[in-house]
């Protein structure tokens, strides 16, 4: 039953990212939590870098997800967006609080890389959303629908052994990739993984369900991610834009064919 609702998924999830509804789905996605929420975005001069001394660790914690960025970046940074009111994470989400092709499935994971952004949906419903950084120009995360396979507390790179990644769950095997907590500098930075916040890395390890095999050889593929869009290099971060806080994410068309010869790198 498990098997045949992910094989469900995969069908809606193509025909919701192609521009076609799915059986039995809204075509009209719910308008993101953090829609009315108001932001403005500060040019950070020398003397406005010291963030820790203006902002709570919860606020820094905010501000973390919206800049895309980790608390050591976020100084670095050369406008920073700050929301009008502080309120809980979810509120700020650029996610749509439902998620109807996704409505039959127990969880199921979304990177918009566009936007370097996660949400992760139970039965359709939004439970969780952060920053990501994927892979940079040189070397990009490939778009498609995929599923975690097999995890690691952490383990070293095989192309370099200094990279060292916690929190590992790949997604897939030949290449390599995986979902794992490194640093967030604000931009795509990876070769070709998910960067992860290391309190989201360590939420995705715990929550999100692997392939399993059975006793006759029989694997029932993990939890669904669907990776979506590419990051337009050369331009401004859009979660910059005020008008593209206020609208949200809508999930682009299906994603190129992914390309080979990647393997496991932060």
């Amino acid at each position: 039953m498990r098997h045949s609702k992910l094989r469900l998924l995969v069908i809606s999830a193509i025909a919701l990212l192609s521009g076609r509804p799915s059986a039995g789905a809204s075509a009209q996605a719910e308008q993101p939590p953090g829609a009315a929420v108001e932001y403005r975005v500060e040019r950070l001069g020398e003397t406005g870098r010291d963030l820790r001394a203006r902002f709570t660790a919860a606020q820094l914690a905010i501000l973390e997800k919206l800049n895309r960025a980790d608390v050591a970046h976020l100084g670095r940074l050369e406008h920073l967006v700050i929301p009008a009111v502080w309120l809980d994470e979810l509120q700020y989400s650029p996610f749509p609080p439902a998620y109807p092709a996704a409505g039959h499935v127990r969880k199921m994971l979304v990177v918009d890389q566009p936007s370097q952004a996660f949400a992760a949906y139970e039965e359709g419903r939004l439970t969780r959303w952060g920053p990501v950084s994927s892979g940079r120009q040189a070397s990009r995360t490939p778009s498609g629908v995929f599923h975690l396979n097999w995890r690691s507390r952490g383990r070293h790179s095989t192309v370099n052994p200094q990279w060292y990644m916690k929190w590992y769950f790949n997604f897939e095997n030949t290449r390599g990739l995986s979902l794992h907590s490194y640093t967030l500098p604000g931009y795509p930075a990876s070769h070709a993984c998910i960067r992860l916040l290391e309190r989201d890395a360590i939420w995705i390890y715990e929550w999100g369900e692997g392939s399993t095999l059975s006793p006759r050889g029989t694997v029932t593929p993990g939890t669904p991610l669907v990776v979506v869009g590419q990051y337009a290099f050369g331009s401004p971060p859009p979660w910059q834009s005020v008008a593209h806080l206020a609208r949200g994410i809508r999930l682009p068309d299906m994603p190129p064919p992914r390309a080979g010869g990647i393997t496991d790198r932060p």
